[in-house]
Order: C-alpha cells, then sequence, then structure tokens
C-alpha cells in the first residue's frame, strides 16, 4: 500500500491521501520548502549572465564542491576607485546555490571592494534561512566574491607591474 501512495499523490508536499480501506488523512512527509527569499531568486534571479574575462575592469571568481557539484562563477566590473559597479553569475546547482549567487551580485553592487571581502556566508544563509544541509551553498558565494576580487587584483597588479597588499589579503590579516 505505502508503495501506491507515492504514486497516488499529485500535489507536491502539499496534499493529503485519503486511504480508501482506512479513511485516515496521511500527511505528506519528508518534503522541504524553501524560504520564500530563496524561491524569490531561484524563480527570478538577478544578475545572471557574463562578462568577458579577459577585460582588465573584471574579476572572475570560480568555485565549485566537489560533494554535492555545484559550480558557481561570479564577476565583478570595477571602476577606477575600486568600487564594483557591476556584478553577474552563472551557477550550476541547486535552488540555494543559484539563490545565494544571486543574492551576492546584488550585495557588491555599488560597494568598495573592501567592503565585499567582509560578506559572510553567514550573513547570505541568513538572508535566506537556509537550513544548515543548505549551507555550503553561501559558502561557495561567500568564496566567489573573494575569487572575483582577487582575479581583478591580480590583473591590476600585472598591469601596473608592482604587487601591493590587496583587500582580501588585509581581511585575511585582520
Amino acid at each position: 500500500m505505502l508503495r501506491n501512495l507515492g504514486r497516488r499523490i499529485t500535489a507536491v508536499g502539499l496534499g493529503h491521501y485519503q486511504n480508501a480501506h482506512h479513511h485516515n488523512n496521511l500527511a505528506v512527509v519528508g518534503v522541504r520548502l524553501y524560504h520564500e527569499r530563496v524561491v524569490d531568486h531561484y524563480n527570478n534571479p538577478r544578475n545572471v549572465g557574463s562578462f568577458d574575462k579577459n577585460d582588465p575592469t573584471v574579476g572572475t571568481g570560480l568555485v565549485g564542491a566537489p560533494a554535492c557539484g555545484d559550480v558557481m562563477k561570479l564577476q565583478i566590473k570595477v571602476d577606477e576607485s575600486g568600487k564594483i559597479v557591476d556584478a553577474c553569475f552563472k551557477t550550476f546547482g541547486c535552488g540555494s546555490a543559484i539563490a545565494s549567487s544571486s543574492v551576492a551580485t546584488e550585495w557588491v553592487k555599488g560597494r568598495q571592494m573592501e567592503e565585499v571581502v567582509t560578506i559572510k556566508n553567514t550573513e547570505i544563509a541568513k538572508h535566506l534561512s537556509l537550513p544548515p544541509v543548505k549551507l555550503h551553498c553561501s559558502m561557495l558565494a561567500e568564496d566567489a566574491i573573494k575569487a572575483a576580487v582577487k582575479d581583478y587584483e591580480a590583473k591590476k597588479a600585472k598591469i601596473k607591474g608592482n604587487v601591493e597588499v590587496t583587500p582580501v589579503e588585509k581581511a585575511a590579516e585582520a
């Protein structure tokens, strides 16, 4: 009977099935519902796309989680003053990974690089109300931001021909 129960329930996570033999209502169990912010960013992701990685004003962060197969590419476009004027992402992964990427691009736009490297995965996770099993998605977003800043600064240093302490290195020392 339980084998057939799964086939008869059509409403994912919200329906009830009345057992014809016992007239009991059996609730669907084991369904995980996402917070409305995750659903919003998954259904309407902000800043999806990519920039030319060879553009000297663009920093690219590419990170992945081998355990689940999520891959996140986050790019920033930076002006002369170090302000992030645009950001975009492409993510292959679950809804929480896509939502974390989308939130990250919104949070970095308009801010200085010194500020964005202080964004913590816990802030993203709290904003999206991610369950513990999905915290790695917010960690990917934090890592992608830092990798994008590091990539931009490496390009900048190469162009200028000098090596200076980057905001990521400053934040790591603090």
